[in-house]
């Protein structure tokens, strides 16, 4: 017999009360509202998301890294069990409590990945912080941009003015990248919309679908060609032009 849910927290957000859930020694829940979030047993996706979204940094020398939505850890997990020690990774999360359990009950399930000396948690939008990395000079630009937010690009998405899976958003992320820099990010569904403009805004993307049976979720990996990449296309372009 399965035993009862017991409510560890909760406090009031703009979009409902956030709560956290226990159930036996390992068995939390994320909710918000009637909603469920996150369940601590069910993170195959999240973890493929961020061994996959940092997969092409693991000889990087100091790579540099955005987690977009702290969760329960399970994605900054998988970032930091990929990348080199040398690495920086920035975490954006809405809500202070939540980086607060994953410091406290939730730390157990990722080894307090949170505490690493390698991550820096903002308490802010990542839609404003990628907006914020696009500057010329390159110093706060990223190689990967890691997006695990509840829900992720669906068919009711505005295809232009969505913070974070529009044409704009996509754009932002594009100029937020280094070249041959990585935007992963996790659905619950594939959306076709969200990968056209993904290749509409020049990245070459992929998906993968790593549940199985069912509904099942997926990361989408964009990636943005290397400088050498880019050049070698727009010399062929243009010896094809004077042929």
């Amino acid at each position: 017999m399965a035993h009862p849910w017991k409510i560890i927290e909760s406090v009031t957000t703009d979009e409902g009360i956030l709560e956290l859930r226990q159930r036996g020694e390992r068995d939390f829940l994320i909710m918000i509202g009637a909603q469920v979030l996150m369940n601590s047993l069910s993170n195959r996706s999240e973890v493929i998301l961020g061994q996959l979204g940092c997969g092409h940094l693991k000889e990087h020398t100091r790579p540099r890294v955005l987690v977009g939505g702290l969760g329960m850890g399970f994605t900054l997990k998988a970032v930091l069990d990929t990348l080199p020690d040398t690495a920086t990774v920035v975490v954006a999360e809405l809500n202070p409590v939540v980086r607060d359990w994953c410091r406290g009950p939730l730390a157990p399930l990722t080894k307090s990945a949170v505490t690493d000396p390698r991550v820096e948690v903002k308490i802010n939008d990542v839609a404003a912080l990628i907006h914020t990395s696009t500057t010329d000079d390159g110093k706060t630009r990223f190689d990967a941009i890691v997006l695990d937010l509840y829900r992720g690009p669906h068919a009711k998405t505005d295809p232009r003015n969505d913070p974070l899976y529009g044409s704009r958003a996509i754009e932002n992320a594009r100029a937020a990248l280094n070249p041959g820099g990585v935007l992963a990010v996790w659905g619950e569904a594939y959306d076709e919309g969200f990968d056209k403009r993904l290749k509409n805004a020049g990245f070459m993307v992929t998906t993968r679908r790593p549940g199985r049976g069912g509904l099942r979720h997926v990361v989408f990996l964009a990636t943005l060609q290397a400088k050498n990449e880019q050049t070698g296309r727009q010399r062929n372009t243009h010896s094809k032009l004077h042929q």
